[in-house]
């Protein structure tokens, strides 16, 4: 086989889709769940050759570069071992009639037709394929929240399709804005949706027009980033739907988002007359950050705990891709990076202490790390990785945006660090009771693999030690092209 004409992009996109018909049709829970972890394995593979094999040349459709090849690699990687811990995690809800065969092979093809949304979403060169593919890995995520089909997960289900299609309309207008704004500099049709044209001719594109487009993309996919206060699907699909969806949701679905927002960030700063995005970003970054950090506290279900420690994050990450730069910058993709790691870590190990106690509820879950020590400690790891304490990799990401904006910007460093400072004062109180307090509840053994949280972990300390030089000057040459 010539491995130099092979296109892993096709395999990226194609594996995902082609294995979600074959789920829909499949009987059988232990065969689906094996072909799901295949098929997510496979299409890692391929992103992985990405950074291997030469780059196919940019077309109309498709687009790989230094940015989204970052995003593609986690979102495949993180994709996979969330299909690992699935099969384990979905195997007892299938046996405590949590759900159904039937359910089962839905869950399976819907896992697979939403890595195959968000993986169109970061190889689009087209903005307006790119809007059509975050929406497919939006509404099947609906979909998913919704598949207990209780009262509450069908609520969860349909604030979060209405509030995601209010923002997602609010996007498809900024997109056709941007149309409107390329349309008397390159020409009617496809031509002036095609990312690398836009960039290109930006600096000639109307700016006032510019301006509201960015207004406009700014909301709808900052409701699907979580920013305050844009968040209020957020806590209840986390609470409601599966783990394993949980984990995608702050893994991965909101980086899709944000890719698209820095996208769009790209093209403003490329104007010359448009006005500067890092104001809007650096504000509404700041209130999520801020905002999550106190709801920290109010929160009684463990699962909503971690969804409002996400919309904490990436209040993190958009700041400092507000702030710009080439060390804010980094440092915003840093975070990303381990936050996505981070965040999954921890869904894996709430899902298999949910299922051991049988409650989501706090107050009825203690003492994890004497009944069930290599949970508990993981659990542990990765609530003291999230609080972002040393030597873990979101101490220093966390570091170098502090670092940063402190140069550039002392008040609003101070008020960063006020808002991780209560951040860290809610997930300490949490991690004590949860972790280290008297045993309660049922005691029952685990039946899990721990693999992918483990392995998650020790990539996040990894980081934190010690970043090879091949992905620092990878990671600095893509804060340069964010500006």
């Amino acid at each position: 086989m010539n491995f130099a004409a092979f296109n892993p992009v096709l395999g990226v996109v194609l594996i995902p889709i082609f294995a979600a018909a074959l789920l829909a049709a499949l009987p059988g829970y232990r065969l689906t769940a094996r072909l799901n972890v295949l098929a997510s394995l496979a299409t890692f593979v391929c992103a992985v050759l990405l950074l291997i094999l030469p780059r196919p040349t940019p077309g109309p459709y498709v687009l790989v570069d230094d940015l989204n090849i970052v995003f593609i690699v986690l979102n495949t990687f993180v994709g996979f071992t969330t299909s690992v811990f699935s099969a384990s995690y979905i195997a007892h809800e299938l046996e405590t009639g949590r759900l159904t065969p039937a359910y089962l092979r839905f869950y399976h093809a819907m896992y697979q037709t939403m890595m195959f949304g968000m993986n169109l979403a970061f190889v689009s060169n087209n903005i307006g394929l790119m809007w059509v593919a975050v929406e497919v890995a939006t509404l099947t995520t609906v979909l998913m929240v919704g598949i207990y089909r209780t009262e509450a997960a069908l609520e969860a289900a349909w604030k979060y399709f209405i509030l995601g299609s209010v923002g997602i309309a609010f996007a498809l207008f900024g997109t056709i804005l941007v149309y409107m704004a390329a349309r008397p500099i390159i020409g009617e049709g496809q031509d002036a949706m095609i990312w690398t044209l836009l960039i290109e001719r930006a600096s000639q594109f109307d700016a006032a027009l510019l301006n509201v487009a960015f207004v406009f993309l700014f909301l709808g996919y900052g409701t699907k980033v979580g920013l305050a206060p844009l968040h209020a699907w957020l806590p209840d699909a986390h609470a409601e739907g599966p783990t394993p969806i949980s984990a995608v949701l702050s893994g991965l679905l909101l980086n899709v988002a944000l890719y698209a927002l820095l996208r769009f960030k790209m093209l403003m700063t490329a104007n010359p007359g448009a006005m500067a995005p890092g104001t809007l970003m650096v504000t509404m970054g700041l209130t999520s950050l801020i905002f999550a950090a106190f709801m920290l506290y109010r929160r009684r279900d463990i699962k909503r705990l971690f969804a409002y420690s996400s919309i904490e994050h990436m209040g993190i990450i958009v700041f400092a891709f507000g702030m710009g730069g080439p060390l804010a910058n980094f440092a915003g993709l840093l975070h990303m990076v381990m936050h996505s790691l981070t965040k999954s870590a921890i869904f894996f190990a709430v899902g298999h202490i949910v299922q051991i106690k049988g409650t989501q509820t706090l107050d009825e879950i203690r003492g994890i790390t004497e009944t069930h020590p290599a949970l508990g400690w993981g659990f542990v790891a990765g609530v003291v990785a999230i609080a972002g304490l040393p030597p873990l990799g979101i101490f220093m990401s966390e570091f170098l945006v502090v670092s940063s904006t402190f140069a550039r910007q002392p008040l609003l460093a101070l008020l960063l660090v006020f808002g991780l400072l209560v951040a860290f004062g809610a997930l300490t109180l949490r991690l004590t009771g949860v972790a280290f307090g008297e045993p309660r509840g049922p005691t029952r053994p685990a039946e899990a693999s721990y693999l992918p949280m483990f392995a998650h972990l020790a990539l996040v300390l990894v980081a934190g030690v010690y970043l090879p030089a091949p992905i620092v000057v990878w990671f600095q040459h893509v804060a340069h092209l964010l500006g």
